[in-house]
């Protein structure tokens, strides 16, 4: 089967497996958080990660007013997270009321079944069509494990099935 033009872009993408992450954030009295695929280290020195936030979703308009973020890579043994962060949106809901989470740097929230996460300044927003390219510098984080496993995280395949609280 031959797939041309921009339909072989969205079949390279639909095939790509990589981790997703949970963003959580605080401003001006509000907490959110939400499960992003659109995330990647940019550069080693000086230490930079893009988070692509979507335009539509809840945790966007806190994350416009704050100064900071947390990325947690959510451990396989922990999928209900990715569902709730996922699935659901803070415009209904409050989602930390449903998981386990403690204030960390900067009033971060931290959900603590994340055995990895980091703290990071806001750099830079960059609008990216539906989503925002949120431009960061880690500041502070935690590995709360021996021996992380490359596959042992939620990834993109294991998330398909969850029906978004926002459309992109």
């Amino acid at each position: 089967m031959d797939v041309v033009g921009t339909d072989a872009f969205d079949k390279m993408v639909e095939v790509i497996d990589y981790p997703v992450f949970v963003i959580t954030t605080v401003a001006e009295g509000r907490r959110s958080g939400c499960l992003v695929g659109f995330a990647t280290q940019t550069s080693i020195d000086p230490r930079r990660f893009l988070i692509g936030i979507s335009q539509a979703n809840h945790t966007h308009g806190v994350a416009t007013a704050a100064e900071y973020l947390a990325v947690h890579l959510i451990p396989s043994d922990h999928r209900e997270l990715a569902e709730l962060f996922g699935g659901q949106t803070g415009d209904e809901i409050d989602k930390f009321a449903r998981c386990r989470w403690s204030a960390g740097p900067h009033g971060l929230p931290i959900l603590e079944d994340s055995e990895m996460w980091f703290a990071a300044r806001i750099l830079d927003r960059i609008d990216v069509g539906d989503h925002t390219a949120h431009i960061v510098e880690p500041v502070d984080g935690a590995i709360l494990v021996d021996d992380p496993e490359r596959d042992s995280w939620v990834s993109f395949a294991d998330t398909r099935h969850i029906e978004p609280g926002h459309d992109a």
